[in-house]
């Protein structure tokens, strides 16, 4: 299975220690890095590449039976290259299961957010080098762990997998801890896909 833009040494181990053969890609040597640690720790077999999620060309056609891509590409400036290169590179019949942001995290003022006032500000698609001041993207940058953040629209989302050829069979929402994410005491902030390449093309 590949574990796609996956990198922390959180679900390529757990994977492994369930005894799948285990690729973790992610354009991140450092998040790479966590999941060899992980893997030699626990006497893990795991196979990390890095990379960028929009271009898997080390790898051929139809290389995996599973993708897990957990909610990352809102670090991708463009998503659908993401769903396509992730259809080439599965096997027939095989599954992608892909977490991502609702769309709706992005248009909220994250600042007044954070202290309770929901504040329209943005549109989608949102992304951090058009839509920040350059103050606020320098501060992103001198902060730790804050990479920036593309927000995508259902339509490249949803609609993208099935353009790229996938069969959506599952849905599912999720959210933070209301007490803790203001948005999340209105709406599911988080959807998760099941999307399956076709064994037999009509």
């Amino acid at each position: 299975m590949l574990c796609l833009a996956s990198g922390g040494g959180q679900q390529g181990p757990l994977l492994a220690a369930a005894g799948a053969a285990v690729t973790v890609f992610d354009n991140s040597p450092r998040q790479l890095l966590q999941d060899r640690l992980v893997a030699e720790r626990e006497a893990l077999s795991l196979t990390s590449v890095e990379g960028d999620m929009a271009d898997l060309s080390d790898f051929p056609d139809d290389s995996f039976g599973l993708i897990i891509h957990p909610c990352s590409n809102c670090f991708a400036p463009d998503v659908r290259p993401v769903w396509r290169e992730c259809f080439r590179v599965l096997r027939p019949g095989g599954s992608m299961l892909a977490g991502f942001a609702n769309p709706v995290r992005y248009l909220f003022d994250d600042e007044r957010a954070n202290n309770g006032s929901l504040e329209v500000r943005f549109a989608i698609p949102y992304s951090d080098l058009r839509d920040l001041t350059n103050d606020e993207r320098e501060r992103l940058v001198v902060k730790p762990h804050q990479p920036f953040e593309f927000g995508h629209s259902l339509a490249d989302q949803i609609d993208g997998q099935i353009d790229a050829g996938f069969v959506i069979m599952g849905f599912y929402e999720d959210r933070f801890d209301p007490t803790a994410d203001p948005i999340s005491r209105y709406i599911a902030t988080f959807i998760a896909t099941r999307a399956v390449k076709p064994a037999f093309s009509a």
